[in-house]
């Protein structure tokens, strides 16, 4: 079950707004890695012991029931709408000389590094609230990112935010009372958790205080036999990247092949939260790697992800060809 009909590789997702033609393989129906499955379009509504309810009123039974809802997204529910999508913001690169991105997170930071890769002439700024970029990796990985970045004539502006909503005629105000000319903007910031739906259902209980799902080492969500969570909504102690989303789907796919055969057994798979491993792309060879308290930054950790983003792999990983034919 799914609002959209299609299903993206997210990692893909802002080098497709500097190139939409990377869209093409990260960006596919369910039935190209589903041709057995019943895929509903629709957003889940409620839950309750025994089915869940789709936006649409539909009630749907399970007998094991994953939730993976992450983080709150709306808009482009087709393809050709994601397409006409990534083409739009290409269009808004290409067309401006200036270019603010407001977050400096993962996402602020790829995507300053894909526009001052590809268009090496344009103006861009980053602000960001926090007192450092990539606040989740460590200091000595951010000031290397920070020094990369501004190698290549980025501003960086921290421990300030912006109103997109006052900009007039663009110019941009941050809350310190900087002003800052720019044709165009992104919002980078971090989405709400995908949780609001489950608020007031059976599993309101499993709910932590920041809304994510509380769930056992065995991924099962906590007080259920039958209920599991993967992904960025649960309350895993770990980053929340898409290859952990991938380990976790491992997991919970064959503790129910376990429970399948038997509802009774206790020897389910464990899930350990992942070593503390960060790989952020910084155009389409370099990139900066943070392993515990070390980090090296350029070709060597691109060479792991930058490229191609781990699209073909992802795609080999589904049952499909790593490139279009």
């Amino acid at each position: 079950m799914n609002r959209k009909e299609y299903f993206e590789i997210p990692w893909a997702a802002l080098r497709s707004m500097c190139d939409p033609s990377f869209a093409k393989r990260a960006v596919f129906s369910h039935s190209e890695y589903l041709p057995h499955g019943n895929v509903i379009t629709s957003a889940a509504a409620n839950i309750t012991d025994t089915e869940v309810v789709t936006a649409k009123g539909d009630k749907v039974a399970y007998d094991f029931a994953v939730i993976a809802t992450g983080h709150s997204e709306t808009g482009a529910y087709t393809k050709d709408e994601k397409f006409s999508q990534y083409q739009t913001d290409h269009q808004k690169i290409k067309s401006a000389s200036s270019i603010l991105i407001i977050g400096g997170g993962q996402t602020g930071v790829e995507l300053a590094a894909e526009i001052a890769v590809d268009y090496p002439d344009k103006k861009v700024t980053i602000v960001h609230r926090g007192s450092m970029l990539l606040e989740f990796i460590g200091e000595s990985a951010s000031n290397k990112v920070v020094h990369w970045l501004k190698s290549r004539k980025v501003e960086i502006i921290l421990g300030q935010s912006v109103d997109v909503n006052s900009a007039k005629d663009g110019v941009y105000k941050t809350s310190g009372g900087q002003t800052i000319d720019a044709e165009c903007h992104f919002i980078c910031i971090g989405k709400p958790i995908g949780s609001g739906w489950l608020k007031e259902t059976v599993l309101k209980g499993s709910l932590d205080i920041h809304g994510r799902l509380m769930v056992d080492s065995d991924l099962k969500v906590k007080g259920r036999s039958n209920v599991f969570g993967i992904g960025d909504i649960t309350d895993i102690p770990e980053l929340k990247l898409g290859y952990l989303a991938q380990r976790h789907a491992g997991i919970t796919a064959k503790n129910i092949r376990l429970l399948m055969k038997n509802a009774n057994d206790n020897n389910l798979n464990v899930y350990k939260p992942a070593l503390p491993l960060s790989l952020i792309a910084l155009g389409k060879k370099e990139a900066v790697a943070q392993f515990y308290c070390l980090s090296c930054i350029g070709r060597l950790p691109g060479m792991i992800k930058s490229g191609d983003l781990f699209v073909g792999r992802t795609r080999k990983q589904l049952g499909l060809l790593s490139e279009l034919q």
